[in-house]
């Protein structure tokens, strides 16, 4: 099948491993992935503080740029929540029928990683290996709004080497919200707290999850209180191997000798 990554703003700028990572996975799956360098911002930003109007530019830039492709995956149950319930809404609202017909075609070929690995590729043991102690936190877009349920749940138990932990009040919101934090900076910060109780209860080494912005969230949280519990995107995991791992390990002593 061939794939177009839809990278995300935040893998962009930030966590570009995830977006390398989901590459890597699929290719190893057997797939072609492709990456439409018109892309850029979904305009999730601007419709949730307010300015679709500013949205509808970029809703048109997405729409050209992932309309020839099959199938559209991108590490992020956030941006792909807001293809496919923001977009042909923000058209509408401009009065452009036509483009709101055409960005409903895309957000329907368009999947957050793990829902596109279970629900049409069909597999759930993708060949990983991860020998770490994990433990899962569900976004609340991939929750609520996309409905993933126990999709990254059924891949990451087929994760060989991999001790799943089941993390208390899973469905609570970690506080991060976009805008949220900033604007509420008290509140998300009390959330905050309250999720990273959660983790450390589990005991694990790692926190996974589908979307960067969480784990940003969360890893700045952890760091600040040097817990030891890494932050790691779900595609990470899925994309480690048993050689990677071996490297890794090699990397790390020969830099402490």
């Amino acid at each position: 099948m061939r794939i177009a990554l839809f990278v995300t703003c935040l893998a962009d700028t930030m966590f570009p491993e995830a977006a390398r990572a989901t590459v890597r996975l699929l290719e190893r799956l057997g797939h072609q992935v492709v990456f439409p360098e018109e892309q850029t911002c979904c305009g999730q930003m601007h419709v949730n503080t307010g300015y679709p109007d500013q949205a509808l530019p970029l809703v048109r830039r997405h729409v050209r740029a992932f309309a020839p492709y099959e199938a559209v995956v991108a590490p992020s149950g956030s941006c792909v929540g807001s293809v496919r319930h923001q977009h042909a809404m923000v058209a509408r609202r401009a009065g452009d029928p036509r483009l709101a017909a055409r960005a409903e075609d895309v957000a329907g070929r368009t999947f957050e990683l793990s829902e596109f690995l279970v629900d049409v590729l069909g597999v759930t043991d993708v060949g990983a290996y991860y020998p770490h102690r994990v433990t899962y936190h569900p976004t609340c877009h991939s929750l609520r709004l996309l409905r993933v349920g126990d999709k990254p749940l059924r891949l990451l138990r087929a994760v060989r080497g991999l001790d799943l932990v089941e993390l208390p009040q899973a469905e609570q919101c970690c506080g991060f919200g976009g805008t949220f934090a900033v604007k509420n900076a008290d509140t998300s910060t009390a959330m905050l707290a309250d999720k990273m109780r959660h983790v450390l209860a589990t005991g694990a080494d790692v926190c996974t999850a589908g979307d960067s912005s969480c784990l940003m969230h969360l890893g700045g949280g952890l760091s600040r209180l040097r817990a030891g519990v890494r932050t790691v995107h779900l595609a990470e995991i899925l994309a480690a191997t048993e050689a990677g791992e071996t490297a890794g390990e090699r990397r790390r002593l020969e830099a402490r000798s």
